[in-house]
């Protein structure tokens, strides 16, 4: 009963989607800009606008506060272009102040939080590997460390030589600043005729192996807010990187031992993805990646050829989950009552709950991603018996008697 209940109400709050209004919270004067924002681009999402229904909730103080890592890769194939976006789950959601959610200390002090700093989440720190180029920005106070500290002034450009490794530690997002074409098939034979391991670990063996041949760096990152650039843990103590300054801003870090062309990545028992090299070529995570690549390719992955990576971006990102409520009003509708108990009241009012999972960007815009609807509570019915009997007096209620049971005491 409860089951057919809750029919009837998301049935009329689907009837009526198309004459909403936004209740009289998202007016008032004290909400936050960013509430307020995130209010009216729910509604367009969710396309009501009009009268008679009305969107509440969005309290700040219900908001938790999570970070995650987000990537975001454009793959055209065919000339035709394929977004694909993954998202990791967020491992810990807290109740935090966000600064885009203060109107006003006075606000603070009444709910005894303060504001948390900690509203730029970064990722954890990787290894990257020459020959490229790094392009810095918001790298201000970014310490160079080769191992030892190094003064080389405010970086904007960092080109790394073939074998010089670094580790990159505090940035927030890396991003592809130029389109790369990526050799096809993905699943190669070697030369005697044994089935590569992995194609992802093959095709950056054959992106390194060509970045090596050209003069000019044939890959090119974007580094968002890095805090330290140091030597790679894993290269020898005899085998420190070497600064050269060729402009104010421009560096280049070159390695004394320049490693071998590989001719097969799977020889080795780690093998690492170039140029992320702090990454195993055997995780898990890449093998289900390159799966998901596979069905974006389809037939063309099996085919000789190329494909463009147009657009990859890793970019660490603070989310907030909210809920909200959608409330719509019965009295001036035409409802079909039939599937209601006649014992119940009628409710004057249809209402459906939500959770809205948005973005929140470094200028403070919140961009909702995902909103699903969610169920508060178990509505659960207790009925009287006169009720179920149909309110009949007991005296107008047929006797019924069992068969007597001889060995009964």
């Amino acid at each position: 009963m409860a089951a057919r209940f809750a029919v009837i109400l998301l049935s009329l709050l689907t009837i009526g989607a198309a004459n909403a209004v936004i209740s009289s919270e998202s007016h008032n004067p004290s909400a936050p800009k960013a509430i307020a924002d995130l209010r009216e681009a729910i509604v367009k999402g969710l396309g009501i606008q009009g009268e008679g229904l009305e969107v509440s909730g969005l309290d700040v103080r219900d908001a938790l506060v999570g970070h995650s890592v987000a990537y975001e890769f454009d793959i055209e194939v065919d000339k035709e272009v394929v977004p694909v976006k993954l998202l990791e789950d967020v491992s810990r959601w807290d109740f935090v102040d966000l600064p885009i959610f203060m109107t006003e200390e006075k606000g603070l002090a009444e709910r005894g939080r303060r504001p948390d700093s900690r509203v730029l989440p970064e990722l954890s720190p990787f290894q990257l590997a020459g020959p490229m180029e790094l392009w810095i920005q918001d790298g201000d106070d970014m310490r160079l460390s080769l191992p030892h500290d190094v003064e080389a002034g405010k970086l904007k450009k960092v080109l790394l030589s073939d074998g010089a490794v670094v580790t990159v530690k505090g940035a927030r997002s890396v991003s592809l600043r130029q389109p790369l074409d990526l050799p096809l098939p993905l699943n190669r034979t070697h030369p005697n005729n044994r089935p590569m391991a992995s194609g992802l670990l093959t095709i950056a063996e054959a992106l390194r192996n060509s970045a090596r041949s050209n003069e000019k760096p044939l890959l090119s990152l974007h580094i968002v807010g890095p805090t330290s650039l140091t030597s790679s843990p894993s290269m020898s103590p005899n085998d420190k990187l070497k600064l050269r300054r060729l402009a104010p801003g421009l560096v280049e870090l070159s390695s004394r031992s320049v490693p071998a062309v590989s001719e097969d990545v799977q020889a080795s028992q780690n093998p690492t993805l170039w140029p992320l090299t702090s990454l195993n070529g055997s995780d898990l995570n890449l093998r289900g990646f390159e799966e998901l690549l596979a069905s974006v390719l389809g037939k063309k992955g099996q085919e000789e050829g190329s494909f463009r990576l147009v657009r990859a971006e890793v970019a660490a990102r603070t989310y907030v989950k909210m809920g909200f409520t959608v409330e719509r009003s019965l009295l001036d509708l035409e409802v079909d009552w039939s599937g209601f108990p006649e014992w119940k009241t009628r409710p004057e009012k249809a209402m459906a709950h939500f959770e809205v999972l948005a973005r929140v960007e470094d200028n403070g815009i919140v961009i909702p991603e995902k909103i699903a609807a969610v169920q508060p509570f178990h509505m659960e019915d207790s009925v009287l018996a006169s009720v179920q009997t149909g309110n009949v007096s007991m005296s107008q209620v047929s006797a019924a008697y069992p068969p007597p049971e001889y060995f009964t005491l």
